[in-house]
């Protein structure tokens, strides 16, 4: 029987931790279902503290755990809670604890973070040269705290090393059926996400970016470049010209934009237009040829290439989950 250690720490959302019980409840039951012999439960667990006592989680939480970190003799997974922002634990995290991951670790336990909860555990030096995954929201956050992470914050799950990171919030539901499959069956993992009406598989956290304007660099010649970009993206825009205007040379142009936002002047504009294409798609039934159109560009199987590439779903299937308006809708 597999056992899970979820880690309890002031200031985490305790919605990850009593999700994950619930998910794993629901596969001991359908674990124990149909067999004329009654089945062990699946999955055992504990909610563990720093010294076992209750703490509060965020939004005045009380957590009452089952015992101290050390209380804990032998486990085959250990999982760290989320967190919202301000994220006071970076730089505190206590080397006890930090230690007490480690030992696990290398003990070949599993260790598994929720949403934000991989800001904890970079903070150990795990996923040092790792591929993880986080809440896309603070994915550029996290790159500059961590630069030593391979980030992935386009997935909703990354394993490497026995080191299993899951994205924003709900994606704790991907994790369950992670280990559900892992330590149970596919069988049983596609009997639990039917029963919570979890998406198995999911294509990742692209879909449901939202881009980040970036405009807390300072740059003063970037951030008028980046207006102009906003004002006119539906028109064409010759990015030497804007250089030019500027009085900036073109490579000197491209260098300090990446510097300063992050990413290339073409990207950049083509973000732009992706988002308002988003809009569009959610809010109209107008054709996606008109949209195309409509945010700047002539041909529309490029746009759908270049869509595709930034959601990871055509405009199409981008329309039919996120749509906010009734009826039928055009391809």
């Amino acid at each position: 029987m597999p056992h899970i250690t979820l880690l309890a720490y002031p200031g985490c959302s305790a919605s990850g931790i009593t999700g994950i019980i619930d998910a794993l409840a629901m596969a001991n039951l359908w674990h124990q279902v149909g067999g004329q012999k009654k089945k062990k439960p699946l999955f055992s667990w504990d909610i563990v503290s720093r010294d076992g006592k209750p703490l509060t989680g965020r939004n005045r939480i009380a957590i009452i755990p089952h015992g101290p970190i050390h209380g804990i003799d032998q486990t085959d997974i250990l999982v760290l809670p989320a967190f919202q922002p301000p994220f006071d634990f970076l730089g505190e995290v206590p080397e006890e604890i930090q230690a007490w991951i480690r030992h696990w670790h290398a003990r070949q336990a599993l260790i598994a973070t929720i949403c934000t909860g991989t800001f904890f555990l970079a903070e150990t030096g795990l996923l040092d040269g790792r591929t993880a995954t986080t809440n896309w929201s603070f994915a550029r956050f996290f790159k500059k705290r961590f630069p030593k992470v391979n980030l992935k914050p386009e997935q909703i799950l990354t394993e490497d090393h026995g080191l299993v990171c899951s994205g924003a919030s709900t994606a704790y539901l991907d994790l369950c059926l992670y280990l559900i499959e892992t330590f149970g069956s596919h069988a049983l993992a596609d009997r639990c996400a039917k029963s919570m009406l979890a998406e198995r598989h999911r294509s990742g956290q692209s879909p449901y970016v939202v881009f980040d304007y970036q405009k807390d660099h300072g740059d003063r010649k970037i951030m008028e470049a980046q207006a102009f970009m906003e004002d006119h993206f539906t028109e064409t825009i010759s990015l030497e010209e804007l250089a030019s205007a500027l009085g900036i040379s073109s490579r000197h142009f491209k260098r300090r934009f990446k510097q300063a936002t992050g990413d290339t002047p073409l990207g950049y504009l083509q973000q732009i237009r992706i988002e308002a294409a988003k809009a569009r798609l959610e809010t109209t039934r107008e054709a996606v040829n008109q949209i195309t159109w409509q945010v700047g560009y002539e041909d529309s199987n490029s746009f759908r290439r270049l869509f595709k590439k930034h959601t990871g779903l055509s405009p199409r299937s981008y329309r039919e989950r996120f749509t906010r308006t009734g009826g039928s809708r055009p391809s």
